[in-house]
């Protein structure tokens, strides 16, 4: 049955307080608000909170009307921030930094990321298990990876703006802004006694999803052989990803390769559907990657097309920067015995989150479940996945720039397809 509240003499809009009537609430509501010099009228349209929810809204209401009374600075009561503000309060009270609600400027850029363009300087953001704010990685080509900022960075500043207990939407909307603008970041890395400073100009970051490239490869006495190894640069998991992923499967079985690199190294990851897609592509059946939700029951992931790459001999590359969807495919493929893991230890995003479009151009990500790979074992924090052969990547000395054209992973990586 329907009901009709209506709130009276309250100084400021209500907006707010209604997120967190609306949280208990089921369906859809329709809020009608007419200014009146600070007193609205205020109606909530809809079915009233399940009886097993408990709670008195009072200390809630009274605060509000305390704060708009109040506080010093009127202008800076902002109904629709306050409304938006609550919200994320409330997802924020979980204590999980991958649950999180998106105002519609937030939710906008997530969007734009996803669909592999954004302005910003090319740093996918996560957190440690201290919770502090890091880098997952900086992605290929942006001012971010130019300016040597690395995986598992830890950054203190965005600005003058500390991070301790900033949530994930903040620090994007802190550190993205319009192409030719700076922005500086304080980073600590372990290790070192001080901190950085970093001050990127940012740009428009173009995403490409797949990249594929030929390597020669040697024999046993050294020699070359030609070209006879595709590699194929996933660098996330996107929109775009299964198109490019299509078009450079074509463009490999048309050069007809002996053997498959591939490539996950600073992928941050993006959706698990594309991680099935891509598994997919090398073998012939059975599990992915297995879903446990919160009371243990578990769902698998099948392999869910016909795979144009499942003979050929693989060597997958992992490192820091390779975390969640990335991780679904590096650990499939390890468990299966489809190919061996060449690097470092991945970054550890064990957990799942959905993305849920919300009314007014807002969205919230929500952590709905863990996920395991094939053989069960669930990476996450500082359980990343172990390669079976481990190379470290080449570190600069203090003062020296770091040499790209040395890649000791790929390297080993060709060596252990010794074609």
């Amino acid at each position: 049955m329907t009901n009709l509240f209506k709130f009276f003499d309250v100084k400021i809009i209500l907006i707010a307080a209604l997120s967190f009537l609306v949280g208990w609430q089921i369906g859809n509501r329709d809020v009608q608000i007419k200014w009146a010099t600070y007193k609205p009228t205020v109606s909530i349209i809809g079915k009233e909170p399940p009886k097993s929810i408990n709670v008195d809204f009072k200390l809630f209401w009274d605060t509000w009307d305390l704060l708009t009374r109040e506080y010093l600075d009127k202008k800076a009561l902002d109904p629709q921030k306050l409304f938006y503000g609550a919200i994320s309060g409330m997802v924020s009270s979980l204590g999980d930094p991958y649950t999180y609600f998106l105002p519609p400027e937030q939710q906008k850029s997530t969007k734009e990321e996803l669909n592999g363009s954004f302005e910003g300087v090319g740093i996918q953001l996560g957190f440690n298990k201290e919770k502090r704010l890091v880098v997952v990685t900086p992605l290929s080509g942006t001012p971010a990876e130019r300016s040597g900022i690395k995986p598992e960075d830890v950054i203190v500043k965005i600005e003058e703006k500390d991070t301790q207990n900033m949530s994930l939407p903040e620090a994007v909307k802190l550190i993205r802004g319009p192409k030719g603008s700076k922005v500086n970041l304080t980073i600590f890395r372990e290790g070192e006694e001080e901190t950085r400073l970093f001050t990127l100009t940012r740009e428009t970051i173009i995403v490409k999803s797949v990249e594929v490239s030929y390597r020669d490869t040697s024999g046993a006495s050294g020699t070359k052989i030609g070209e006879k190894v595709a590699l194929i640069k996933l660098s996330r998991f996107g929109e775009r990803t299964k198109e490019e992923w299509e078009s450079a499967v074509s463009d490999i079985i048309s050069k007809n390769p002996r053997a498959i690199i591939l490539d996950v190294r600073n992928n941050p990851g993006g959706f698990l559907e594309g991680a099935v897609f891509i598994v997919s592509e090398f073998l012939p059946d059975g599990d992915v990657v297995l879903q446990e939700n919160g009371s243990g029951q578990r769902i698998s992931f099948k392999v869910n097309k016909e795979g144009k790459l499942t003979k050929l001999p693989m060597v997958v590359l992992i490192n820091k920067g390779s975390a969640s969807a990335s991780e679904i495919v590096a650990g499939a493929l390890q468990d299966r015995k489809r190919a061996k893991l060449v690097g470092e230890t991945s970054f550890g995003k064990g957990t799942i989150q959905e993305a849920q479009d919300l009314p007014g151009n807002t969205g919230i990500h929500i952590t709905v479940a863990k996920w395991l790979t094939p053989d069960g074992r669930w990476v996450n924090d500082t359980e990343g996945l172990e390669p079976d052969v481990k190379v470290e990547s080449p570190k600069a000395k203090e003062g020296e720039k770091e040499d790209k054209t040395l890649d000791p992973q790929l390297e080993k990586a060709l060596e252990l397809l010794d074609l």
